[in-house]
């Protein structure tokens, strides 16, 4: 393998909020960007953000389309997600296959973003990368056997690496809570609501600190084993409302209204849509804690990558367009309060 190949990956979902992110990421890090996309020219123009990308043209159905993408990468990173929730028996599995076969081909490492789906009661409220997965729902399911799919490639011969987190902040991509719930992508920030109960705790990751997070661990895949997983901490708000309330103050206004996630709506509508129906499904994930442990991650990589949250927030709502930009002189203010606090 060449050292130019040696830093070249084929991005699966690059338009999406985490594919983006691992791709400016490892853009970042020297890394030669190759991403997979049924239409490349539309993909050029209105994802042009994401740098210097060569677009590839393919379907993630099809593992041939995929397989040719990769010839001569040493990665491919798998964050593909079916959107809205919609199909994913259909969708997420035979992506991941064609991934797979990719991966086979070509000899690249897989790196594969893992949600917390995967778990049901027994996980306990703390939770590591031991921990049992008996997911009570249905996508939680498909996320096991995902991973369960994964674990029979790497034993296989194809290195594997899964990064799992909680609930994504940032990036472009409204196929998130934060974007889809909490606040109105384009609209200035008038309210904030929270899907949660105010008192239970909930986990966060902000989609740069993740990306890097990735990149850090691809770069010393040599170190890894063939099948190595992970957990992500990112922000843990012992109350999950905290994470409201730091929205306002990353606003400028703690005063804004906090108001409840309609869920009785939802509920109502969920016979006709789809992406209700799948929402539902999930709510028990906002009802009862799930703490990432990261123990074993700090201990390989020294630290785990965290902007403060309130920095972290605010990007956030200037990427969304909820508000403007800081001025330089609001920039030279803050930095002064911060130097002298």
């Amino acid at each position: 393998m060449t050292d130019k190949s040696r830093k070249t990956v084929l991005i699966i979902g690059a338009t999406g909020g985490i594919g983006g992110a691992v791709t400016r990421a490892l853009a970042a890090r020297g890394w030669t960007i190759r991403a997979l996309n049924r239409k490349p020219e539309a993909a050029a123009r209105t994802h042009a953000a994401l740098g210097p990308v060569e677009w590839v043209k393919g379907d993630a159905m099809n593992p041939a389309d995929v397989i040719r993408a990769a010839e001569g990468v040493s990665l491919i990173f798998h964050g593909a997600n079916p959107p809205g929730y919609r199909n994913w028996k259909g969708l997420a599995l035979p992506m991941l296959e064609s991934t797979i076969a990719a991966a086979k081909a070509s000899g690249a490492m897989i790196a594969f973003p893992g949600t917390v789906y995967n778990f049901g009661p027994d996980a306990g409220v703390f939770v590591n990368e031991e921990a049992p997965q008996n997911p009570k729902t249905r996508k939680g399911g498909i996320r096991v056997e995902m991973e369960n799919r994964l674990r029979e490639t790497a034993q296989e011969g194809t290195q594997v690496l899964i990064l799992r987190a909680g609930d994504f902040l940032g990036g472009l991509s409204a196929n998130n809570w934060f974007a889809a719930a909490i606040v109105k992508p384009g609209r200035k920030l008038r309210r904030v609501v929270y899907p949660g109960v105010p008192q239970v705790g909930h986990d966060w990751a902000y989609l740069p600190d993740l990306a890097d997070t990735f990149a850090q661990l691809v770069e010393r895949r040599d170190e890894l084993g063939a099948f190595e997983r992970f957990h992500f901490e990112g922000y843990w708000f012992r109350r999950g409302i905290e994470l409201a309330e730091a929205t306002c103050r990353a606003a400028g206004n703690e005063k804004l209204p906090i108001r409840r996630f309609p869920w009785w709506l939802i509920r109502l509508a969920s016979p006709f849509v789809e992406t209700f129906r799948e929402m539902l499904e999930m709510h028990y994930l906002w009802r009862k804690p799930l703490h990432l442990d990261n123990a074993k991650l700090v201990a390989f990589l020294g630290e785990e990558p965290r902007t403060p949250v309130e920095i972290a927030l605010r990007d956030c709502l200037i990427e969304l367009g909820c508000m403007k930009p800081p001025t330089v002189k609001a920039i030279a203010a803050s930095r002064k309060n911060a130097a002298t606090a």
